[in-house]
């Protein structure tokens, strides 16, 4: 018995809403990981009650001082963190991050290992509204 079309492997999309349908709304693979690669960058360590050293904190840069500078100081602690935390969903292949004034742009490159496609999740975060 096949599938149905509407049935496809899907993920909750994130943040959480509902679609046109009435229903939850659902993303793609490459989607959901792009959901957890930001749920992973802007979760604030010590906000997640059973996992306390989950996140990285990097949301704070935004309101650091130092720009580029401390934009490439964290470079190599942001891939840490997606290497520690989605190793199983991805293999990264490189993390820029791009700070100017009170906004912050990383953006990863990686591999899915489900299926070896190479993919690129672009976040940006500001102050502003």
């Amino acid at each position: 018995m096949s599938a149905h079309p509407d049935y496809a492997r899907t993920h909750l999309d994130f943040p959480f809403h509902v679609d046109a349908r009435g229903r939850s709304a659902g993303t793609s693979d490459e989607g959901h990981v792009r959901d957890l690669i930001e749920q992973l960058l802007f979760t604030v360590p010590g906000e997640r009650v059973n996992r306390p050293d989950f996140g990285s904190g990097v949301l704070q840069l935004v309101f650091a001082p130092g720009g580029q500078e401390l934009a490439g100081a964290v470079e190599y602690s942001l891939q840490a963190s997606l290497q520690r935390w989605l190793t199983d969903v991805i293999q990264v292949e490189r993390v820029e991050v791009e700070a100017e004034e009170a906004e912050l742009r990383i953006t990863v490159g990686y591999v899915l290992l489900a299926t070896g496609e190479p993919g690129t999740a672009v976040v940006e975060r500001g102050t502003g509204p």
